[in-house]
C-alpha cells in the first residue's frame, strides 16, 4: 500500500475548471485509484449531493428557468453547499474519508463572480457562512480553453448555465485563474491539453506527496 496522507480530520480535494474541461473524468479516476489503496473515500458533486441539494440543483440548472436573477442563482448554489457540507462533507471528514467534490465553494466565485459579475468580496462571505468557513485542503484547477471545452464535451442539450454562452466561460476561466494565484497554498493548476493518464499522474503525485504528520 502506497503511503498516503491520513488524518483523522479527513482530507478534503476539490476540482475545478469551465463546463467541459474533463474534471469529472479525473474525480472518478482519482476516487477509483484511492479506493484501490483501501482508504475510505466519496465523491460528491455540486450542486446536488444529496436530496435537498438535488432539488436545488433541478432550480438551478432547467432551462424554463430563465427569468432567474444572478442574486438568486448565486444564494441557491450556496444554499445547496450548505446543506451539502453540514450533512455529507464535515461528518465524512470527522470520520477519516478522503472526500473528493466535483465543485465546490470556488465555483460560485468563478460563475457568479467572474460570469455573472457579482461582488466576490460578497460572495466570499456567503460561501464562508454556508461552509462555516470550510475550505478544501487541495484544489485541483484544469485549465483548457473554453471554445476547446465546448467541442470536447459535445453539449446537445446545455442546461441553463452551459447555455450561457461563450464570454460567460471565459470570464469563468479568467477568474479560475485569479483565483489560484490569490489561493496559490492550495491550488494546483493542470494543463487540460495533457492526456487524461498524465493529468491523473500528476493528481495522483501531488495526493500521495501532501505533507502529512507520521
Amino acid at each position: 500500500m502506497i503511503k498516503m496522507y491520513t488524518s483523522n480530520k479527513g482530507f478534503f480535494i476539490s476540482f475545478e475548471g469551465v463546463d467541459g474541461c474533463g474534471k469529472s473524468t479525473q474525480v472518478k479516476l482519482l476516487r477509483d485509484r484511492i479506493e484501490s489503496e483501501r482508504r475510505k473515500v466519496e465523491l460528491v458533486r455540486e450542486p446536488g449531493g444529496l436530496k435537498i441539494s438535488e432539488e436545488i440543483r433541478k432550480i438551478l440548472l432547467n432551462p424554463d428557468n430563465s427569468a432567474m436573477n444572478f442574486e438568486t442563482e448565486a444564494l441557491l448554489m450556496t444554499a445547496s453547499r450548505a446543506q451539502l457540507t453540514e450533512e455529507v462533507i464535515r461528518p465524512l471528514l470527522a470520520k477519516g474519508f478522503f472526500v473528493i467534490a466535483d465543485r465546490f465553494s470556488d465555483s460560485t466565485l468563478a460563475y457568479q463572480g467572474g460570469g455573472r459579475k457579482l461582488d466576490i468580496n460578497i460572495l466570499k462571505k456567503i460561501n464562508r457562512f454556508a461552509t462555516k468557513n470550510l475550505v478544501p485542503d487541495i484544489t485541483f484547477l484544469i485549465d483548457i480553453k473554453p471554445e476547446d471545452a465546448m467541442i470536447r464535451s459535445g453539449l446537445t442539450s446545455p442546461d441553463r448555465i452551459e447555455g450561457a454562452g461563450i464570454e460567460l466561460q471565459q470570464d469563468v476561466q479568467k477568474t479560475y485563474l485569479s483565483l489560484a494565484k490569490e489561493f496559490s497554498n492550495r491550488f494546483i493548476i493542470l494543463d487540460g491539453y495533457d492526456s487524461i493518464s498524465s493529468i491523473h499522474s500528476i493528481i495522483w503525485d501531488k495526493i500521495i506527496n501532501y505533507p502529512h504528520e507520521d
